[in-house]
């Protein structure tokens, strides 16, 4: 069996046509995931978002002129892990092992007179965690995943802080998003067997990262947009649309420890954060002939209200811009 990486494999199933009957809804594509064994599979992860809060209207400068009252920021992750299959079981679960081989954060210049201070994302860097996997990209087994989560969630508070726990800026939850949702868009079909038609739709969950702790959840609709012909092979495309979600499932990861915490920063300040808006498409390439993932690219903005201990005319409000993308490495 072909062996299928990150997102999907897919085998095309020509079905006998009756008279009147259409080709592309006859052509239907079944999504599954394989592999071969001890081939090792490498992947490069970028997760990079915008940040600017609006504290409120224009202020006006010694010289007069007008200034808006906006903080602007920026960060972003790059990453690259390997996947490596230990066991292989096409009917049933794959053990799966996963390196993070590399890990570098960037992000705008602290104002802090405290100074720089160490990214905990990076403490990914030379980790390893297996899971297992069935042929839908179902995983069953986090358990490995989960606890080194937690592990370097731990190492985001600031040790023997006299004003309690401060945790400083963070990217885990980056690394939840691309780790832990690697196979949504086949898991997510609700009748795998039968395979998807070109111009299906089928809807799931995704996290949102995010420079706060918020668990937040986008509802996701894939469709599958077209097949290309290229000189690499036949590639599906899947295009995917964002929206806002009402709920966030429980079974998600929680990288911090329980109990009361405070964040250190600008998000230190503000709080009790409403949802305005969240709105994004993604577009991702599969290659049917190699059975592998070539690349995904995800795009979404979100705006949220937020409040502040001290009053104010206006509530900030801040706006996120976030881009997930993913590379297969030659």
């Amino acid at each position: 069996m072909r062996t299928a990486w990150v997102v999907f494999a897919a085998t095309i199933i020509v079905l006998p046509l009756m008279p009147g009957c259409n080709n592309a809804a006859a052509e239907r594509q079944l999504l599954t995931v394989d592999f071969h064994q001890a081939e090792v599979l490498r992947y490069r992860f970028v997760s990079s978002r915008d940040i600017e809060v609006n504290w409120g209207p224009p202020r006006r400068s010694r010289s007069g002129k007008l200034r808006d009252k906006i903080d602007k920021s920026f960060e972003s992750m790059d990453m690259v892990v390997a996947y490596t299959p230990l066991e292989v079981d096409p009917y049933g679960l794959s053990t799966i092992k996963a390196t993070c081989e590399k890990v570098k954060v960037k992000r705008s210049p602290r104002k802090s007179r405290r100074g720089p201070v160490t990214e905990p994302a990076e403490a990914f860097s030379g980790k390893s965690f297996t899971f297992t996997v069935d042929a839908r990209g179902k995983i069953y087994d986090y358990s490995q995943l989960d606890q080194l989560i937690r592990q370097i969630g731990a190492k985001a508070f600031r040790p023997n802080s006299r004003t309690g726990r401060v945790k400083d800026p963070d990217m885990i939850s980056d690394f939840i998003a691309t780790q832990y949702f690697l196979w949504d868009s086949v898991s997510s079909i609700k009748q795998a067997a039968e395979g998807v038609a070109t111009g299906q739709s089928w809807t799931s969950k995704l996290s949102v990262p995010n420079p706060m702790v918020l668990r937040k959840a986008r509802d996701v609709t894939y469709t599958l947009d077209e097949i290309r012909d290229t000189q690499k092979g036949r590639v599906a495309v899947i295009r995917s649309s964002y929206s806002p979600s009402e709920s966030v499932p429980k079974s998600w990861p929680n990288p911090y420890p329980a109990g009361t915490l405070r964040l250190s920063g600008v998000f230190g300040f503000l709080g009790r954060y409403r949802l305005l808006s969240l709105q994004g498409k993604a577009e991702e390439l599969f290659n049917i002939d190699t059975g592998q993932t070539q690349q995904l690219n995800q795009q979404y903005q979100m705006q949220l209200e937020a409040s502040l201990q001290l009053p104010m005319a206006k509530k900030p409000v801040v706006t996120i811009k976030q881009n997930l993308q993913m590379q297969l490495l030659e």
